[in-house]
């Protein structure tokens, strides 16, 4: 009996004691995506179509509304992961770098941030950025991929960020803002098929060069999974974590949901799931950067949501039209979890 007694402790202490160990070499990681909807300064830019954002455009654009729209962004942002703050958030709709830094002057969580960010040719001045952890992640390389179209209409770049972590885990992560629906979804569907393919070139050169690389290509999408940008030229697919497809380079976390009816933007009463994380077959496998199966989801905190009206259930926004609603963005984030190794 005394033996028993022995084996049992024993037991618990070993259980205890890998369950520490587990804890120092493994952390969680929180990604996110969000278009924060026309995130503009309120000065009017030479060459860009903003005049609207400012006090005397049509959208009468004032610092005072400004500093509100930084602060419920902020507040959205704190509350992410559980109250900690993302470790990595892409970012899309923003005129200037200055714009996330008075954001990040908003935020209240205790991690110190770094901006990755390039400066496009897109008409309005909207680009796309990635905030990351910095106590966790080093910038390794900033490397915009421009994208032109067959209408010759100058567009956002795709951000390439290069990070490494501080045990030496590479990510190649790529922020996009492909073009709009504007005109309709076959007129400008060519638009996002040659976005498609810039992305799909980037990925494969980021795997040549670095064959142990993790990759994550996040952002406003402006294609659903299910569409040919996404389905067929990235060939994306859908992720079984329990039998992944072994012929996939890509996998979508979205498309579950977006099969379920789900969406991040709601448009003339249909959710699209526009806002998606797409990753490696090397993320979904046992490495040192791992997708946390069934994390992926829409971040919806209750005081965001549009309770009544047309628009129940949307994301409150900045504008209706030319209405001032001093809201949030026209998007939900999305979010997906990943289990890093920590380093020595």
């Amino acid at each position: 009996m005394k033996s028993k007694n022995i084996i049992v402790v024993f037991s618990a202490f070993l259980f205890l004691a890998l369950a520490n160990f587990y804890q120092v070499v493994a952390q969680e990681i929180f990604v996110a995506n969000w278009n924060v909807e026309n995130l503009f300064d309120t000065k009017d830019d030479p060459g860009k179509n903003d005049e609207e954002f400012t006090p005397a455009g049509r959208k009468h654009w004032t610092e005072q509304r400004l500093n509100l729209k930084l602060k419920h962004l902020a507040k959205v942002f704190d509350l992410m992961n559980n109250g900690k703050g993302p470790d990595l958030l892409g970012v899309e709709e923003v005129e200037h770098k200055a714009l996330l830094q008075r954001l990040l002057g908003f935020v209240h969580t205790d991690k110190r941030y770094g901006i990755a960010y390039a400066e496009s040719p897109d008409k309005r001045g909207i680009d796309n950025a990635l905030i990351f952890n910095s106590n966790l992640f080093k910038l390794i390389l900033v490397q915009p991929i421009e994208v032109n179209l067959p209408s010759g209409y100058q567009t956002r770049f795709i951000l390439h960020v290069k990070l490494k972590s501080k045990n030496n885990v590479k990510l190649d992560v790529f922020v996009n803002h492909w073009p709009s629906r504007r005109g309709g979804l076959r007129k400008s569907r060519p638009n996002r098929v040659k976005a498609a393919h810039e992305l799909a070139k980037a990925i494969k050169t980021a795997l040549k060069q670095t064959p142990d690389t993790y990759i994550i290509a996040l952002g406003d999408f402006n294609d659903e999974p299910t569409n040919y940008s996404i389905k067929k030229v990235l060939n994306a697919k859908e992720l079984d974590c329990r039998n992944p497809d072994k012929t996939a380079i890509l996998f979508d976390l979205a498309y579950k949901l977006k099969i379920k009816g789900l969406g991040t933007y709601l448009y003339r009463g249909h959710w699209n799931m526009l806002d998606q994380i797409i990753v490696s077959r090397s993320v979904v496998k046992k490495n040192s950067f791992n997708y946390e199966c069934g994390s992926f989801g829409i971040f919806k905190p209750n005081f965001v949501i549009e309770k009544t009206g047309r628009y129940k259930g949307a994301i409150l926004p900045s504008f209706g039209g030319r209405k001032y609603l001093g809201g949030f963005s026209d998007h939900y984030p999305v979010f997906a979890k990943f289990i890093i190794e920590k380093g020595n």
